[in-house]
């Protein structure tokens, strides 16, 4: 009810009318059953467009950090992730890539839709950057299509940094499903998971028309921390 709420009277309509966002392809996403939708990250408001455009509720693996910052932003992110139902996630790796795994099939088993950022954070300079593995593995676990979504121009709205947005438009581009049926019962071969991943991220090239990066976008966010 809040998540209904929110859409369509409250924050959903304001958006619309400031950011005019331009949508194609959202009746790629199925009206019922599991999916993955696999999206660019190029700023934090890709978490609030997607799931306010999208036809159906779009359950997000947000960081935990998204519901525990300070101040007048902290309080309207957590407010804004838990009305949505994103879910916190701890991303230090090891047993919390397993949970977070282990959360995302949970999600599926459920019927819903699991938003995914495939690259794991977003990106430093706005190319599109190596996907993980964890995509891949949730997919052929869960056995679900993986739709991928193109976030255009969120990035010139609120750059890495920039506390308030800036009002332009922006889009966003919903392709066809992929389907990975083929390797099933491979979840465990290292290749197979990348294959599955980069092709994954070999559509989401497509769509959004990023240069690619064959990198990981927390690599180059390190190396830059460290000349600094």
């Amino acid at each position: 009810m809040a998540y209904f709420i929110l859409k369509n009277f409250l924050l959903g309509p304001i958006l619309k009318a400031l950011f005019r966002p331009w949508v194609r392809g959202m009746e790629n996403i199925p009206t019922t059953g599991p999916v993955i939708l696999a999206s660019n990250h190029l700023s934090f408001s890709d978490s609030i467009f997607l799931p306010l455009q999208a036809r159906r509720p779009v359950v997000f693996l947000a960081k935990s950090e998204y519901f525990t910052g300070k101040g007048i932003k902290g309080a309207l992110s957590r407010w804004f992730f838990k009305s949505t139902g994103q879910l916190p996630i701890d991303r230090s790796g090891g047993k919390a890539s397993e949970a977070s795994l282990n959360t995302g099939l949970r999600v599926l088993s459920q019927g819903q839709v699991l938003g995914i950022y495939p690259e794991g954070t977003r990106s430093p300079d706005g190319r599109l950057f190596r996907g993980r593995t964890g995509i891949a593995r949730m997919a052929l676990e869960s056995k679900v299509p993986v739709i991928p979504v193109a976030m255009i121009d969120t990035e010139k709205v609120q750059p890495i940094g920039r506390k308030l947005p800036r009002i332009r438009r922006i889009g966003i581009i919903v392709g066809k499903p992929l389907d990975f049926s083929r390797f099933d019962g491979m979840e465990g071969d290292r290749v197979i998971l990348r294959a599955v991943t980069d092709e994954i991220m070999y559509e989401l090239m497509k769509l959004s028309g990023q240069e690619y990066v064959d990198t990981y976008a927390s690599t180059l966010k390190e190396k830059r921390a460290r000349t600094r």
